[in-house]
């Protein structure tokens, strides 16, 4: 195992050194949140996909190939639809905005009254996808070093959070690009075609399985639908991902970028399918499925291809751990404590850096709580849950409603957020946590309340519309930074 630890302890080194270089570019609020909202589309398409391919679709996306077959792609795949979505229809909206959250998003649309409850509910979602994805270190670093649980997730997290704080979006935007390679060798061009060979070929395959594990609907059509309820629609509207298309330097980088990275997760959903139909076809009776891809990582694959394997889940995970600590600590800061301590004051000299100063102490604040939470905290499955059912049930339809109906207005779009998100609590509580039948219903009860409550009040204010169409169309931003080098 020595060249594989090896090939790890390199590769989070690497990760740290990029942290320090982050640290000496990100020199104002825009550079440190936003990559200085210029990244091309080399580079967008790269960090979007690393952001959204973590260890639930690295680990999960192999032991749901395990479990059904190739209809286990579904999970990743819908997570690739809402990301084409996302860019073919909305992201050069996104762009224009210039704006840090989704929260700042909604008062300008509304007229400034749904910032702070929408923003509670953002930082709830992006807080549990920060600690579910921490507490993914505990299964890879047990992997590498058998190593003790609360010390794998005080490891992991912290090499994230020393260089999420050090530089911000560009050190994360770095470590994404590295991590992206390293995904796209490890999982696509050396662990796939190993497995499938290993397997005996597809052939061998069919000939081995139940012929549902090769029917693309075999996991289930309401299974299927609720994938596309949570996973769809949370990427049109999750501050993780949003602050992603926030850095790109143009909108046709935004839309153009986005859909190389939305398809990419469409090959990568049915790489980790077929994965995992070949580790069920070479180990039949695992005791878990999400043990599949670990089992086949350790005994089927020579050594220093092991270790980049290993290294290529650990990338999954530190993307979107990063990511999403970025994004907690930017709603955090910006949507909740600026808005309670009334934060209105002109700006001044050194206040951008004074603003890179106050985000950076977030972010740290927010890893050592992530840390904290994700050593606590053991059922991971049923915290993410809750915190997708939230974000969609209650900010899904305020956020498209403001982007596509002009009559929605602010008390509508307020009742619906506080309508979608208790209703989904109260059902979580009547159907259990993982029921399909809180966010069918929670996702309808929000849309009713938004659309009555938008029609019984005043039309929102010709000028909070006029105001929101010219920032649309990419003008009246009053956002300055000093000119840097455009990233590739």
């Amino acid at each position: 195992m020595a060249v594989d630890y090896t090939v790890i302890v390199v590769y989070l080194a690497g990760m740290l050194a990029m942290g320090w270089w982050g640290m000496r570019r990100a020199k104002s609020k825009s550079e440190f949140l936003v990559a200085g909202r210029r990244l091309g589309p080399w580079m967008y398409s790269g960090t979007m996909a690393a952001i959204v391919l973590g260890g639930a679709s690295t680990i999960g996306g192999v032991g749901l190939g395990y479990q059904y077959g190739l209809s286990g792609a579904w999970m990743v795949f819908t997570i690739g639809l809402g990301l084409l979505a996302l860019s073919v229809f909305f992201s050069a909206r996104i762009a224009r905005l210039k704006v840090y959250t989704v929260s700042e998003m909604l008062d300008l649309r509304y007229g400034g009254r749904a910032g702070i409850i929408s923003g509670v509910v953002m930082w709830s979602y992006t807080l549990m996808l920060a600690v579910t994805s921490t507490i993914a270190y505990a299964t890879i670093f047990d992997v590498i070093f058998d190593m003790n649980r609360t010390l794998a997730i005080i490891l992991g997290g912290s090499i994230v959070v020393v260089y999420s704080t050090l530089g911000g979006m560009w050190s994360i935007t770095l470590t994404d690009m590295v991590q992206f390679v390293v995904k796209t060798i490890g999982v696509l061009l050396l662990l796939l075609p190993i497995a499938v060979v290993k397997a005996g070929g597809f052939s061998e395959m069919k000939a081995k399985l139940p012929t549902e594990y090769f029917d693309p609907l075999g996991i289930g059509g309401e299974t299927i639908f609720t994938y596309v309820l949570i996973y769809t629609f949370g990427m049109l509207i999750g501050q993780d991902i949003w602050q992603r298309v926030f850095t790109a330097r143009s909108d046709k980088v935004a839309r153009y970028g986005g859909t190389v990275a939305g398809t990419y997760c469409l090959v990568y959903a049915i790489a980790g399918a077929v994965i995992g139909t070949a580790a069920k076809v070479m180990y039949p009776k695992l005791p878990s499925a999400d043990a599949a891809f670990a089992t086949m990582v350790k005994d089927e694959l020579p050594m220093g291809v092991r270790g980049l394997v290993l290294a290529a889940a650990l990338a999954a995970v530190m993307s979107t751990s990063s990511g999403a600590l970025i994004a907690c600590a930017t709603v955090a800061n910006n949507d909740i404590w600026s808005r309670l301590r009334g934060a209105v004051a002109p700006k001044a000299e050194g206040e951008a850096h004074d603003e890179v100063k106050g985000n950076r102490l977030f972010i740290l604040i927010m890893g050592i709580a992530v840390v904290c939470i994700a050593i606590a905290l053991n059922d991971v499955v049923q915290a993410l849950t809750v915190a997708y059912n939230l974000l969609v049930a209650g900010l899904l339809v305020p956020i498209l409603g403001g982007l596509l109906w002009k009559r929605g207005t602010a008390e509508g779009a307020l009742a619906a957020i506080v309508a979608g998100g208790l209703s989904v609590i109260g059902l979580m509580w009547g159907y259990g946590i993982l029921a399909n039948e809180p966010i069918y219903y929670g996702l309808l009860i929000s849309l009713g309340v938004y659309v009555a409550v938008s029609l019984a009040t005043k039309p929102t204010d010709a000028q909070v519309l006029a105001a929101w169409r010219e920032r649309l169309a990419g003008r009246g931003s009053q956002e300055a930074e000093p000119e840097s080098p455009v990233a590739v």
